[in-house]
């Protein structure tokens, strides 16, 4: 049964001090959206990508993906929306919904055949092929919820917000039982629409829209289980990130 992954690549990189979307930033000569698609490839666990873009450039993003040699799965971009989960329902909803064409135009899938969704951020775009086949492994052998999670290192503590702006530790958190989360995230392809379909009324409001999609299957009260992330899966959010992801690149060669 195929896997289906979306991507999502519509973010604005603002705090990465750019001009053009996050997901065109080059990292080593090549833009994030192209270093995250050639990884799920890579990983010979992915049928077919959906990739959410910022408005106004699906054709470009889907154009520059087909024509990349890494990308070697058909691949659709769809524009995404006011928010992550929005923008992760229009992705699925499109990866589902449309057929997925051969070179030749015949029918190869539909949106039947699909059993595992997987969303990742473009903006992890070094999250290895090994740990996306071993998300996809956990939720074939029966997890309908699977999230990459790495254990927390520093200490945590609880605070109350105080008005001279010192906050006052109420608790420190015990951090063993703590996973700092990535993605790849993997899911039964029916969970993650039950779930996306309980939440719909969130999607468009930023202070209520899920900040990743296994917070939704907790929502619906079904268990997400953690496997093993990785430290070269971080996220992308400032320059600092970006210069620490080519480090890695390079360590890497």
């Amino acid at each position: 049964m195929p896997t289906l992954a979306v991507l999502t690549a519509a973010g604005s990189g603002s705090r990465l001090g750019m001009d053009l979307p996050k997901a065109l930033v080059e990292l080593d000569g090549l833009p994030l959206v192209v270093h995250a698609a050639r990884r799920l490839c890579a990983s010979g666990v992915v049928d077919f990508l959906v990739v959410t873009t910022p408005p106004g450039l699906a054709e470009h993003v889907a154009a520059m993906l087909a024509e990349d040699p890494g990308v070697d799965r058909p691949v659709r971009a769809v524009e995404g929306a006011g928010t992550r989960q929005a923008s992760v329902a229009a992705g699925l909803r499109a990866g589902l919904a449309a057929r997925v064409e051969g070179a030749d135009g015949e029918q190869e899938a539909d949106d039947e055949d699909v059993d595992v969704v997987l969303v990742h951020d473009a903006a992890r775009p070094l999250a290895s092929p090994d740990l996306v086949r071993r998300v996809v492994a956990a939720v074939r052998v029966g997890h309908g919820a699977v999230v990459p999670g790495l254990p927390v290192t520093d200490t945590i503590k609880r605070v109350e917000p105080r008005e001279d702006g010192a906050e006052r530790v109420t608790q420190t958190v015990d951090r063993a039982a703590l996973r700092a989360v990535q993605t790849p995230q993997g899911f039964d392809r029916r969970l993650l629409e039950r779930a996306h379909a309980a939440a719909a009324h969130r999607e468009g409001d930023e202070a209520l829209a899920a900040t990743d999609d296994a917070g939704l299957v907790e929502d619906l009260g079904a268990a997400v289980h953690v496997v093993p992330g990785e430290a070269a899966a971080a996220k992308i959010t400032t320059a600092h990130d970006l210069r620490v992801a080519a480090l890695t690149l390079q360590e890497a060669r």
